[in-house]
């Protein structure tokens, strides 16, 4: 991951083909590119994309709703709108409870039990 985020970008990837593979800058680039807009046409088309062994990305429909304007406490309605869920993969959570396992169980004098 890049020094200035906790998190992993766009560019982080770009680094990782460019690093890991026989490709140059602008090819892992575009490989990069081509496989945002592959799955961004797949949730537009089918509204769904599953990749096996990370998880779905999925189109949800949020109907129209009840709100309110936070600065004024005007009450409005929020439009309708489409948003992307996505739910992670049995052995994607298995991964990530594994190694929280793992963290909790090197910490010494941590049971790991709360409460």
């Amino acid at each position: 991951m890049s020094n200035n985020s906790d998190c992993l970008t766009k560019a982080d990837l770009i680094d990782s083909i460019y690093d890991n593979l026989p490709f140059d800058k602008q090819k892992a680039t575009q490989i990069v590119e081509d496989w945002i807009e592959l799955i961004k046409e797949g949730l537009d088309r089918d509204h769904k994309v599953m990749i096996s062994g990370f998880g779905v990305f999925e189109v949800k429909e949020k109907h129209a709703r009840p709100g309110r304007n936070p600065q004024t406490g005007d009450k409005i309605t929020l439009a309708a709108r489409k948003v992307v869920k996505f739910k992670a993969s049995q052995i994607l959570r298995k991964q990530l409870n594994d190694s929280i396992a793992k963290e909790q169980a090197s910490v010494p004098g941590d049971s790991g039990v709360t409460g």
